[in-house]
């Protein structure tokens, strides 16, 4: 088994950000070939040894590598430690912890980093369509500041493999959730056959709205339908399928 092939973020000196794609695990059929989520159905063997091959590249022991059970909900949770069971219920964690990485899982899903160096602080989001109509990335950042003292200004951002608007066809009801939530339509979505959606750049703005500057946020652009060889897609492979990580590693 070969080492996992990570797409790698240039956020700051003193951290490891990275997205996982699909070459250098072990898991196979739609799990192919490095899925580290135990909540889609691969098997345990599997996710074993693609965690251990991971940590083993990132140079921590496998307890250090922490990724919550998503919900699609927007709760963010602070981890102060490797956790002694599950993280249940999150869609975002965060830590100002050394040697910790904490990450989640998607597949179309749109991930957010967030690093905090005047604090040494960091956050991992999963803003799905449902989390970004919460405003989740917008939480995150409140988060940080609540616990660690973090100034939106200072913060540095990655949007990471997701689907793209021209991908993300949505049907009507799901368009009415956003305008509902108030945001700029207009801005965010097109109608071809059906309402198109650009995750992405809703939580771009999101971010901005809150006061990150648009120069500090790094949105990487790769859409994961259209790449579903390289990066694993759930439209594209269905539900049974395997997920990405993103994650940051504090040094």
């Amino acid at each position: 088994m070969t080492s996992p092939q990570l797409t790698y973020y240039n956020m700051n000196a003193r951290v490891v950000a990275f997205s996982s794609t699909r070459q250098g695990g072990c898991s196979t059929g739609n799990y192919a070939a490095f899925n580290v989520n135990a909540y889609c159905g691969d098997s345990d063997e599997h996710i074993a040894q693609n965690r251990a091959s991971l940590c083993r590249l990132l140079g921590i022991g496998t307890e250090r590598l922490v990724m919550p059970h998503q919900v699609h909900g927007c709760e963010v949770r602070r981890v102060d430690g490797p956790p002694s069971e599950p993280i249940e219920g999150a869609d975002a964690v965060m830590t100002n912890v050394g040697g910790l990485c904490i990450g989640v899982s998607t597949a179309d899903c749109i991930p957010i980093l967030l690093y905090d160096e005047a604090h040494h602080a960091a956050c991992a989001v999963h803003a799905g369509w449902r989390g970004t109509v919460q405003r989740i990335a917008e939480r995150a950042v409140e988060a940080m500041h609540r616990d660690y003292g973090t100034e939106a200004c200072r913060l540095q951002a990655v949007i990471g493999p997701g689907i793209s608007l021209d991908s993300f066809e949505v049907g009507d009801e799901v368009y009415d959730q956003f305008a509902a939530a108030g945001f700029d339509m207009a801005a965010i979505s097109r109608h071809d056959a059906k309402w198109h959606i650009d995750l992405p750049e809703c939580n771009r703005r999101q971010l901005m709205a809150v006061g990150v500057p648009a120069a500090h946020i790094q949105s990487v652009g790769i859409c994961t339908y259209r790449h579903h060889d390289r990066y694993f897609s759930a439209r594209r492979l269905g539900i049974q399928s395997g997920r990405i990580l993103t994650g940051i590693l504090l040094k």
